[in-house]
Order: C-alpha cells, then sequence, then structure tokens
C-alpha cells in the first residue's frame, strides 16, 4: 500500500468514526427514546445534497480523569452549513451520543466558528440542542465557552436571524445562549430547559418537582414565555423552524424573501363586516381577521400560549412578509399586562431589526388594573412597547377594530408614536378612558348629591 494509500484509508476510518459517533449502542439508545442523532437531524434540516460539515475531525484537548482514552471525533457537536429551502444557512447539531453532548473548549470553539461563519456571509444560524451541559472534566475551560458562545449570540443578535431548537435536554448555563437568541422552538414531551435541576432544588428547598413541570415544553410555552413554538418530536420542531426561517431574511442587509401569491392583490371580504360584535363588551377573536386578510389564510403565530391577551406572528400580504401585533379580547378582553408588555416589544424590535413592516390591530380596553400589576412593575413593562414602537424605522400601519382606551391607546402603535398609517373601522371608539370611568370622574360631583346615584349614572 502506498502512502497516499494509506492516508485515503485512514481519512475514510475517520470519517466512519464521525459518522456513528459515540457508538451503535448510543445510538440505538437515543432512537429508542425517541429522538433523532445530531447527525441525523441536521440532514433532515438541510437540503439533499447540501450539507457541508466543519471540523469534523476535532476531539479535544483534556487530559484530566483519564479524558485523554476518552476521545470521540467530532467531540459531541456535528457542524457546518448548507441550503434550507434554497437559501444559505448556518448550524450546530449537539450529538447526545458523545459524552452527553456536553460543551467543552474544543466544542465551543466549533460552535463560535460557524456562528462566525454565519455572521460574516450574512445567513441565518440554527442551534439544534440535545446537551447535558458544561463538561464538568474541563472546569473553567468549558465555562469560558459558555461566555464566547454568549458573546456572538449578543454581537450578532439583530444583524442575523438566531434560533435554536431544544430537542433534549438544555440545564444551567446551556440555557442562556437560546434565551439570548431570537426565537425558541422546545420538543413536546422529550426537551427540557431550567437552569437548577429537580435534584438540586429538592436538596436546597426540599421542593419536590418533575422535570416536565419545571422545564419542559408546556411549562415555557405556557406559564414562563421562554419557548416561542413547540414540536410534537424532533421532525415537527424542525419544520417549524423551516417555516419561521421562510418569514426572515438572511440579514439585516436585506429584506424577508417575496413569495409570488397567485390570489388577487385587492379583494373585497365581506365576511369582515361580521366579525366584530356591535356590543363593545362582546368578546371575538382578532385571529379571524388576521386569517381572513393574510395571503392564503396562513399565519404563523409566534408564542400562541403565552400572554394570550396580545397575539404576535408571522403572516403575508400580496407575498410580502408582515409582522402582526393584536389584542385579542378573546383573552381578558384584550388588556395589556406585563407579560403582553413583554412579548410585545420584543416581538417588534426583532421586526425592526430585520425590515419587517409591521400591521398592528387595536382593541384595547387599557393595561390591567390591580396591585399585582403595579407591584410586579407594569410601568417599566409598559413602557417597553411604547419605546419599541417609537424607534422601529419600518413601515407601521396601524388598524383600530374597536376601542383604545387610556395610556393602551399610545402604545398600541398610535398615529402620534409613529404610525405611518392609522385606519378605524366604523366601530373605533377613540377615548381618555372608558365610558363607565368618566362619568365616575367628569359628574362625581352631581352623582354624589343625586338622591338616586345609580339612576343619575345612567
Amino acid at each position: 500500500m502506498s502512502l497516499k494509500e494509506a492516508q485515503l484509508e485512514r481519512l475514510e476510518q475517520m470519517n466512519q468514526a464521525a459518522e456513528i459517533s459515540g457508538g451503535e449502542a448510543r445510538i440505538a439508545k437515543q432512537h429508542a427514546s425517541g429522538k433523532m442523532t445530531a447527525r441525523e437531524r441536521m440532514l433532515y434540516f438541510f437540503d439533499d445534497g447540501t450539507f457541508e460539515e466543519v471540523d469534523k475531525f476535532v476531539t479535544h484537548r483534556c487530559t484530566d480523569f483519564g479524558m485523554e482514552k476518552k476521545k470521540i471525533i467530532g467531540d459531541g457537536v456535528v457542524s457546518g452549513y448548507g441550503r434550507v429551502n434554497g437559501r444559505l444557512t448556518y448550524a450546530c447539531a449537539q450529538d447526545f451520543t458523545a459524552v452527553g453532548g456536553t460543551l467543552s473548549e474544543t466544542n465551543a470553539q466549533k460552535i463560535c466558528k460557524i456562528l462566525d461563519m454565519a455572521a460574516k456571509n450574512g445567513a441565518p444560524f440554527i442551534g439544534l440542542n440535545d446537551s447535558g451541559g458544561a463538561r464538568i472534566h474541563e472546569g473553567v475551560s468549558s465555562l469560558g465557552g459558555y461566555a464566547e458562545l454568549f458573546y456572538r449570540n449578543t454581537i450578532y443578535s439583530g444583524v442575523i436571524p438566531q434560533i435554536a431548537t431544544i430537542l433534549g435536554p438544555c440545564a444551567g448555563g446551556a440555557v442562556y445562549s437560546p434565551a439570548i437568541m431570537d426565537f425558541i422552538v422546545m420538543t413536546e414531551k422529550s426537551s427540557y430547559m431550567f437552569i437548577t435541576g429537580p435534584n438540586v432544588i429538592k436538596t436546597v428547598t426540599n421542593e419536590d418537582v418533575t422535570q416536565e413541570k419545571l422545564g419542559g415544553s408546556d411549562t415555557h410555552m405556557k406559564i414562563s414565555g421562554v419557548s416561542h413554538l413547540a414540536g410534537k418530536d424532533d421532525k415537527d420542531s424542525i419544520d417549524q423552524v423551516k417555516r419561521l426561517l421562510s418569514f426572515m431574511p438572511q440579514s439585516n442587509r436585506e429584506k424577508a424573501p417575496l413569495v409570488q401569491f397567485e390570489g388577487e392583490a385587492e379583494v373585497l371580504i365581506p365576511e369582515l363586516n361580521d366579525v366584530v360584535p356591535a356590543d363593545s363588551r362582546r368578546p371575538y377573536d382578532i385571529k379571524k381577521i388576521i386569517k381572513m386578510a393574510a395571503d392564503n389564510a396562513d399565519f404563523l403565530e409566534i408564542q400562541p400560549k403565552y400572554a394570550a391577551n396580545l397575539v404576535t406572528g408571522f403572516a403575508r400580504f400580496n407575498g410580502e412578509s408582515v409582522g402582526i401585533i393584536a389584542n385579542q379580547p378573546n383573552f381578558m378582553a384584550g388588556c395589556l399586562d406585563i407579560n403582553a408588555s413583554d412579548k410585545c416589544a420584543r416581538f417588534i424590535r426583532f421586526c425592526d431589526c430585520f425590515n419587517i413592516p409591521l400591521l398592528t390591530f387595536v382593541d384595547v380596553p387599557g393595561f390591567l388594573p390591580g396591585s399585582g400589576q403595579e407591584f410586579g412593575g407594569i410601568i417599566r413593562h409598559g413602557a417597553k412597547i411604547i419605546f419599541a414602537y417609537a424607534e422601529a424605522t419600518v413601515p407601521k400601519i396601524t388598524i383600530m377594530t374597536r376601542k383604545s382606551f387610556g395610556g393602551a391607546y399610545c402604545a398600541m402603535s398610535s398615529r402620534q408614536l409613529g404610525a405611518d398609517i392609522h385606519y378605524a373601522y366604523p366601530t373605533a371608539e377613540f377615548s381618555v378612558m372608558g365610558p363607565d370611568g368618566a362619568v365616575n370622574i367628569v359628574f362625581n360631583k352631581e352623582l354624589k348629591g343625586a338622591d338616586d346615584p345609580v339612576a343619575k349614572r345612567q
């Protein structure tokens, strides 16, 4: 065998070793738990034949605790680039079959390298997370790797779209990278996110809590608001990432791709007249209006189960991506509260960063009253909406479907706050406050002096 043949054979052996990563037994265990391997996820994510792997043969450098005998080619992460729906995209997939997908110094360097490449070439970055957290054997070197990753997530925020997909455990320091990114997609029943796990919580606080309740997708979709979307399994979660990407530009230097719309650009929709009730106290589903107006009734709702009193999501109008924000009268009468304020402000800022126009549907009785909201800081949270709308430079159109009272009128993309065009339904009401409150203040003396205040009030 010649030297060249020996080198080629050695290369082929390394390729095969990288392909099976942690070994057939661990791959079988991964499949038995209903999960794909890191490599399978990457191949499913990218268009057929387009995935180019980077740093395939990297191994860790740790020699403590016998780690020099436990080197796995690839070191627990598959990284590279390819095309998703024909567009250049960069991604990393943590490999749970290799040292639990834990983050080592070299593992972190692979991820950071791909992030740098994505930013340099102006393309989205996707993280497919399935990791046991920091590689304890490497101590502070592993923590330093996390810090390097957080730094890049931060400086590239608003420059390229960043989406995290949680396909397994994501605990401790590992949770902060997804939290800094633009969107998080979790997987039902098999993904978890928490800073401190159930065992430590039990030891420190004596509280019994399961992994699912503490950090499962249901918790983060409904209660914490950490997750934006959730899939039924690995493939469904990855499909949702692909759909989300379709509404986004490659970077902040571009506009979102224009999708050919076969329908008529201008068409009358008589059904829109029947959605909003004449009685201003009756609820209705604002999403009916959104879907009637959008191309092909296609609306991707973001955080559908969190702060349901405010709807956010993406749709297309005549083929162009648009960010939708709407008060939801079906839930809490569409009041703005702390959680809705945060949800709204962050979504506005994302759209503003990536040149996505904003369409706001307004039907809001005001900010939610109560000591709980005041103690929780509704003032500073509500101010985030005002700040986000006021600083946004993308086109902003506002449609008043019904009422808009008090400070919420100002906050919800009012004309004076910078909305470019402001439309109003025939049912629209503008007021400093609702009629009941206004009567109590304007006619306070008359009501107090009346023999029958209730009759006088009417």
